[in-house]
């Protein structure tokens, strides 16, 4: 997908701002067993068609004004996926401009998962 020149600026620039891994390091976790939330910031569609596996919905649409119901402590480890990585980017941004300490955009996002060939859930 080819991205706008100004969306790309933000993005750019929030990167400084937030902590990034890839779809490799994020697999491992899982192995290891390691505890965190994965959060799907996609849109509603975009899950529906498939989503890694134990990650829980929650849209860029309705993220920070429902954080806090499910998540209330700030210290609580999110992981944070999008498409390709640039809005779990701007998203981990906005949780840590509410308090959030512990937040991590994976970068690659669902397509770099897939592409890596570990396993996604679909709901058909």
């Amino acid at each position: 997908m080819q991205h706008n020149p100004r969306f790309l600026a933000l993005v750019n620039e929030v990167r400084q701002r937030v902590d990034e891994v890839d779809v490799h390091q994020v697999k491992r976790w899982m192995e290891q067993s390691r505890p965190f939330v994965l959060l799907d910031v996609r849109e509603e569609s975009e899950w529906n068609k498939g989503h890694l596996p134990s990650a829980q919905y929650m849209g860029r649409g309705i993220l920070e004004r429902d954080i806090e119901t499910s998540f209330p402590e700030l210290d609580t480890p999110l992981v944070l996926y999008c498409g390709g990585g640039f809005r779990s980017v701007l998203a981990a941004d906005n949780l840590q401009q509410m308090g959030y300490r512990d937040v991590i955009s994976m970068d690659g996002g669902y397509r770099g998962w897939k592409d890596a060939g570990y396993p996604v859930e679909e709901d058909f």
